[in-house]
């Protein structure tokens, strides 16, 4: 089969990797429908992260074509939507609704690879979530998006205590961040401040749901937050960039007793106690538990109630990913799609 290698920061390449087979008894093997590129995919891209020959991508939608003798929720022919974090969704973690904390955890990105033709889905029955019949072309963007950023910007509002009467500031206007948009219109937020300065990703934050946009970034950033909620900060707050500079405005631009939702990841990020002691805030973050949401995510992509494909800007086939991954790095796309 084709799949995305990345021999060393920069350096990616389509070529043939051996097909995927099951190897044990909870495996199921998913035939790719769509794969995508990710913003944290970029952190290897340019060198943040160690790249030595490493297979890419963790999101992705499929045709299941085999399971093993133990899978029992998955069905060869099943449409399924997979979490970027493997998980048996039975243990305790799963259990409180952690998956991507799970005893058996695997992050697909580092093992598997989904830039490709095929993957071997370990734990296939904690993993993945099949849709209720084969989806129409259509929401095949919307339903890959639900494999993480979706998943990760409805964690990140939930993370964030959102709900009705609140008023929200979503730091970072990447594909996370307008799910983070997305995600708090549909959990009711009465106020969505996003922070973007480009006019492209503005209109697609007001599209789904921005009612204010702001451009200043760090202290004025904070100051314009503000100014905007009466001197107070915002009840919520989003993290989804992974900076030191938006960590510390979400922090400051949070209310006392406020919560702070983050999934930036955030190489680098140095935060003084001193700091944290004194802004009273709530906080959680870190990897999505993306299996956790997905069931809801998939039922309101397929009643056609939200519409996360609209994220993918750029579309190409497997074989262009070098040039999805130039164009996301210079910043000219927010989130690329690959066909196979």
């Amino acid at each position: 089969m084709r799949g995305a290698v990345m021999y060393k920061a920069g350096d990616l390449r389509v070529e043939e990797r051996e097909d995927p087979k099951i190897i044990e008894p909870t495996d199921a093997i998913v035939k790719l429908t769509a794969t995508c590129i990710c913003g944290s995919d970029l952190w290897a891209y340019r060198g943040i992260e160690p790249a030595d020959h490493q297979v890419m991508g963790h999101e992705y939608v499929g045709v299941v074509e085999q399971v093993g003798s133990e899978v029992k929720n998955i069905k060869v022919g099943d449409f399924v939507v997979g979490s970027f974090v493997i998980s048996d969704n039975t243990c305790e973690i799963c259990r409180s609704g952690y998956q991507s904390g799970c005893v058996h955890r695997e992050f697909v990105a580092q093992t598997i690879g989904t830039q490709a033709e095929k993957a071997r889905i370990p734990y296939a029955d904690g993993t993945l979530v099949p849709t209720p019949s084969q989806p129409a072309p259509e929401l095949i963007p919307s339903l890959l998006a639900a494999s993480d950023v979706l998943g990760t910007g409805w964690y990140a509002a939930d993370a964030a205590g959102v709900g009705p009467g609140k008023t929200v500031a979503v730091i970072g206007d990447g594909a996370v961040g307008l799910m983070a948009v997305l995600a708090a219109e549909q959990l009711g937020a009465q106020r969505i401040i996003a922070m973007s300065r480009h006019p492209e990703r503005q209109e697609l934050a007001r599209f789904y749901g921005a009612t204010d946009i702001v451009a200043e970034r760090g202290d004025a950033g904070v100051a314009r937050i503000k100014e905007l909620t009466g001197g107070l900060g915002a009840h919520s707050v989003i993290e989804a960039v992974g900076t030191q500079q938006s960590t510390m405005q979400a922090i400051r631009a949070t209310r006392p007793g406020g919560y702070m939702g983050f999934v930036g990841v955030n190489y680098d990020v140095t935060i003084r106690g001193i700091d944290l002691f004194f802004a009273g805030i709530h906080t959680e973050g870190g990897p999505a538990p993306v299996r956790r949401f997905l069931p809801k995510l998939i039922q309101l992509v397929w009643d056609r109630k939200i519409d996360p494909g609209k994220v993918f800007d750029l579309v190409l086939p497997l074989d262009k990913v070098a040039e999805g991954y130039k164009a996301m790095d210079e910043r000219r796309a927010i989130k690329v799609l690959l066909t196979l």
